[in-house]
């Protein structure tokens, strides 16, 4: 072997060494300050709030003329009965699954996912009993 090569493997090894030393000493001053796992019950990667109001969906059954009045950003979709949209003089509701505006009184196509852009009363009025499944806050009346 060269000298260049031994200087070179030498100082790779050395370099290999003093990371994974620093790696060790890390993860010890890490457990002895009681930081928590990331990801762990400890240190979730999201709030549980926010899986609870964003993330999951929720079964919801109107009677016969009960609404649904959703908050900006709410979806959902009409898995049974019949049900007309509730909407604003801004608008409607978003079909995004036909890409249209659905306006007040307008019947709400089941298995359609529906957005509800904005806070103001948009939502549904349930002409029969309807099953929906609504991922976001809202309020019934």
């Amino acid at each position: 072997m060269t000298g260049i090569f031994r200087f070179r493997l030498g100082l790779g090894l050395l370099v290999l060494v003093l990371v994974g030393t620093g790696f060790v000493i890390g993860q010890n001053v890490q457990a002895a300050l009681g930081v928590p796992e990331p990801g762990s019950a400890d240190d979730p990667l999201v709030s549980r709030s926010y899986v609870d109001q964003y993330v999951r969906q929720e079964i919801v059954v109107l009677q016969p003329g009960q609404e649904l009045v959703a908050q900006a950003g709410t979806e959902f979709v009409v898995r049974s009965g019949k049900a007309v949209a509730l909407g604003a003089e801004s608008g409607g509701l978003a079909d995004l699954t036909a890409g249209t505006d659905v306006g007040t009184g307008r019947v709400l196509q089941k298995n359609h996912l529906f957005l509800v852009p904005r806070s103001d009363g948009r939502g549904v009025r349930a002409q029969t009993t309807v099953i929906l499944l609504v991922r976001g806050p809202f309020t019934l009346k």
